[in-house]
């Protein structure tokens, strides 16, 4: 299987881009925004919330980033004007967080202040090591200033435990997830089962503590642990929500919300849709097997 994953990702590296919009279309709302909301408007339409995602990340410049902020901001005014139940993700390098920081809270303020006033949500996505202690950072003085806001933490960093703790005395709202990028073995745990041990842990420790948690995983046995877990600690289905790509183990998705569940699905938009298919499918060969199956069933 390694192999059939080279390969094709070999393939989709020089294919047309109509070509591979055939293997995007599934995960991706589409390059526009009016696109992003009839994709909300039908998940909203079966009873599922969604959080937006702008595609783009590393923005070359500060015009560049102020741009895309701004790009959030009429989101978050189509959402409000749809009264769609709908949330904002946002990754803080797409923002300038590597051009520069104070520039980077500026813009996420902004946004903050937008979603506030809409009565909506922003939560700062988890990107790669590197950016980890500026993101608890920003998100840290984005809650002292008593924004909406939330984050991400990533249950294959060996560093999740002592955040998850430090989050936990805050009762932070946070998305749990196992963590997509490529890291070294010294930071995170590279074993399935180890990092699905530690997921399970770290929800512990969230839930635990009143932390509303978005469970973010398309994996069965993680799904049911955490409904294990829920019921031990006799919490209400309004304490956490299951978490999804667009796109991906629909089967199961709606399994948990024709038996109650709360389901929130990620969906992505925007011109940069190549690059982050691209990324997902290298760094995700799961993904990619459902691509794969996905388009076989279809016949895509």
């Amino acid at each position: 299987m390694l192999a059939v994953n080279r390969a094709v990702l070999a393939a989709l590296e020089v294919i047309p881009p109509a070509i591979l919009w055939r293997f995007a279309r599934r995960y991706v709302a589409g390059a526009t925004l009016p696109e992003a909301m009839g994709a909300v408007r039908r998940l909203a339409g079966r009873g599922l919330t969604v959080t937006l995602d702008i595609l783009g990340e590393h923005v070359a410049s500060a015009a560049e980033a102020r741009a895309d902020g701004a790009a959030y901001l009429q989101a978050l005014g189509a959402i409000h004007r749809d009264r769609l139940p709908c949330s904002l993700s946002v990754k803080p390098t797409h923002m300038g967080l590597k051009l520069d920081r104070r520039l980077c809270l500026e813009i996420l303020r902004e946004i903050a202040a937008e979603a506030a006033r809409t009565g909506s949500f922003m939560r700062l996505d988890m990107e790669d090591a590197t950016c980890t202690d500026d993101t608890l950072a920003l998100h840290q003085s984005l809650r002292d200033e008593d924004w909406p806001v939330g984050l991400v933490l990533q249950a294959y960093l060996r560093r999740s435990e002592a955040d998850a703790r430090r989050l936990a005395e805050g009762r932070a709202n946070v998305r749990l997830c196992k963590g997509i990028y490529r890291e070294s073995p010294a930071i995170a745990y590279q074993d399935r089962q180890a990092i699905r041990e530690r997921f399970r842990a770290l929800l512990e420790t969230l839930l635990g503590a009143g932390c509303f948690v978005g469970i973010a995983t398309h994996d069965a046995w993680l799904i049911r642990e955490a409904r294990q877990l829920v019921a031990h600690l006799g919490l209400p289905r309004e304490a956490y929500e299951f978490q999804m790509l667009l796109g991906v183990r629909e089967d199961l998705r709606d399994r948990l919300l024709d038996e109650g569940e709360r389901v929130q699905i990620y969906v992505p938009y925007g011109e940069k849709w190549r690059t982050y298919c691209l990324r997902r499918f290298r760094e995700n060969p799961q993904i990619l097997r459902y691509v794969l199956l996905a388009l076989l069933r279809r016949g895509a």
